[in-house]
């Protein structure tokens, strides 16, 4: 079992890949989704311009790319793109894991508490997107959108304009584009409110998509239209970072956006593919493998590691919480004290999601105490220790089921409480909570989809940044839940494999030893 397992992890490294750190002193970090076009998108190489994403073999451009670049060469570095979730952009740069923020980002009043803004690089206009076979597409007005189930991104200005939409029906926001316009398509939502370069992105995509701009549009605040970039307010660059935007006038401006929307990655679907639903998953496939392959090594890496670190975290509790009470009563009192620490340990990971460790532990730990963390350990210490969690309860249940006679037999012996659990007990143990080992396995495999809230790489993030590309989500999504599938029934066989040895293996055992008893007798 040693070797198949050392085998099955050297793989996924491999399949993963080892990927250089870079010293922050030579590299600009600029933080953004990459998934915004024309503003940010992701591409498999380099060509117009684009520029390397940390930590893995694919490539950021777009208009906020270009200015990076502009900023990267009056600073005299490198730039050098952080792809991070919306909602994870501040915090990245307020704890250190980024040194700016270029990502379509306004400078709100809210968002001016926390962090500091340059000059605008590019002033936006509010258009809506909606269906060019809806209800809603002969709109001209904003008094045209009577019963329209509207929405816009999380935390971005353009949500809170629905309500000059007389009589639309503002719905919840959503986590990024992607979503909204996976939402457009499938007809959950009758619109969403965008900025003119990101709409007229998805117009020329999706053909099916109508891009409504007005004469008299909407009322917008100059700090929301305008786009800038983010920094700490403790960040003394400021002043270079005017001086590389003041170079590029407003006509500059206007002709790289130009030049952007036109080098952004489109592709036009045959009508053979149009129809054809199994065709455009098997051509998704075909051109993003290696994107889908390394995603899945990586959820299987974190997953793996997770579990077996949290087995163990949580059989190392489970014979802690079962040791007799200490007759020193220094001893005593520090074996209660730790148990108490331990109960607290155990109550916070499983009372909250993991999604919201991953942002206290990952952002938490370099904002309030300066630790920077490697973005896939702090992956795999989350999923190790939110496992343990939980496998220390069903550790605890599986001692219990263990017969109490055992144990008076092994004191009667002579045994230690460390030779009962490890000669006795735990082998019992770890047979009893296999199947609930395998169950907490499979569930590492799905949740660690959360975890792109840290930016991990892992299969979800890999699968919603090739949405992002190719603007069929569900057939992208169709293929993460078969890999999906693929790894949690091919674990769980192997499980239940494991478990029909241990049986076996149980019974050979026993029947050794009666066949032995009886030669003897």
């Amino acid at each position: 079992m040693k070797k198949i397992f050392f085998s099955i992890l050297s793989f996924i490294l491999l399949t993963v890949g080892v990927h250089q750190t870079v010293q922050a002193d030579d590299y600009l970090r600029i933080g953004m989704e990459a998934a915004y076009a024309p503003f940010n998108w992701t591409q498999d190489d380099d060509s117009n311009g684009a520029v390397k994403i940390e930590g893995t073999n694919q490539y950021a451009n777009g208009y906020d790319v270009q200015i990076a670049k502009k900023i990267a060469k009056e600073l005299g570095k490198e730039p050098l793109i952080v792809k991070t979730a919306w909602n994870g952009l501040i915090p990245a740069l307020t704890s250190g894991k980024i040194d700016m923020i270029i990502a379509g980002m306004s400078p709100t009043a809210e968002r001016k508490q926390e962090i500091a803004f340059s000059n605008s690089y590019y002033t936006s206009e509010p258009v809506v997107l909606v269906r060019k076979d809806g209800a809603y597409a002969k709109a001209k007005s904003l008094d045209d959108f009577k019963d329209a189930k509207i929405t816009s991104q999380q935390g971005v200005y353009l949500y809170n304009l629905i309500s000059q939409l007389t009589g639309a029906k503002q719905e919840t926001a959503m986590g990024d584009f992607a979503q909204m316009r996976q939402a457009l398509e499938s007809g959950v939502i009758d619109g969403y409110v965008s900025e003119r370069p990101e709409a007229l992105t998805a117009e020329a995509a999706n053909t099916a998509f109508k891009m409504i701009q007005f004469k008299k549009g909407f009322e917008v605040g100059e700090e929301d239209s305008s786009i800038a970039i983010g920094m700490r307010k403790d960040d003394s660059r400021i002043a270079q970072v005017n001086a590389a935007i003041s170079k590029i006038s407003s006509t500059d401006q206007v002709k790289l956006m130009d030049e952007m929307i036109k080098n952004q990655p489109v592709e036009a679907a045959t009508d053979e593919e149009k129809q054809n639903f199994f065709s455009q998953v098997a051509k998704i496939w075909k051109e993003n493998w290696p994107q889908f392959v390394r995603g899945a090594g990586l959820t299987l890496l974190i997953s793996i590691t997770g579990t077996i670190a949290g087995l163990v975290i949580g059989l190392l509790i489970g014979v802690f919480r079962t040791a007799p009470t200490s007759k020193n009563k220094a001893l005593a009192i520090l074996q209660k004290l730790f148990g108490w620490f331990l109960n607290v340990y155990i109550e916070i990971f499983r009372g909250t999601p993991m999604i919201v460790q991953s942002m206290v532990i990952y952002y938490g730990t370099a904002q309030a105490f300066g630790i920077s963390i490697d973005r896939t350990i702090a992956a795999i210490f989350i999923v190790s220790i939110n496992t343990g969690a939980y496998m220390s309860e069903i550790v605890r249940g599986g001692i219990f089921a263990v017969d109490k006679g055992q144990f008076e037999a092994a004191t009667a012996l002579g045994m230690t409480h460390g030779q009962t659990m490890r000669k006795i007990v735990l082998p019992q143990v770890i047979r009893n909570i296999l199947p609930a080992t395998g169950n907490e396995f499979v569930i590492n495999i799905k949740d660690t989809s959360v975890l792109n809230v840290i930016s991990v790489v892992e299969l979800y993030f890999s699968g919603n940044t090739i949405a992002t590309q190719t603007y069929q989500y569900f057939q992208t999504f169709t293929i993460i839940a078969v890999i999906y599938f693929v790894l949690t029934f091919t674990v769980t066989r192997i499980l239940r494999f494991i478990e029909r040895r241990f049986d076996t293996d149980s019974y050979t055992t026993g029947a050794n030893q009666m066949q032995t008893g009886e030669l003897k007798s």
